[in-house]
């Protein structure tokens, strides 16, 4: 495996635990796409760095879980402020 590759995807996996970040967030840190995190983390991580692997799995997990909480509460903002708009006007 080449070195950059190493390399990135031990970066992307401390970035992970340091900030509890989702893959989209680390794909946004690094300029790369969210597949490319994906694959690096859950691949390339795996066979580099295993306790690493376990702890970025941790929080990945616990992201993939909370999310459709995100999703409402971004719903809910959005027609709140719409809300607020209308009332305005």
């Amino acid at each position: 495996m080449d070195y950059i590759l190493e390399e990135r995807a031990t970066r992307l996996g401390e970035y992970i635990v340091e900030n509890n970040a989702t893959v989209r967030a680390a794909a946004k840190e690094f300029g790369i796409s969210k597949s490319t995190v994906h694959t690096d983390v859950s691949e390339r991580l795996k066979k580099i760095n295993p306790s690493l692997y376990k702890s970025v799995r941790k929080v990945l997990d616990f992201n993939k879980a909370e999310r459709h909480f995100r999703g409402g509460i971004a719903t809910r903002e959005k027609y709140k402020s719409l809300k607020k708009e209308d009332s305005a006007n």
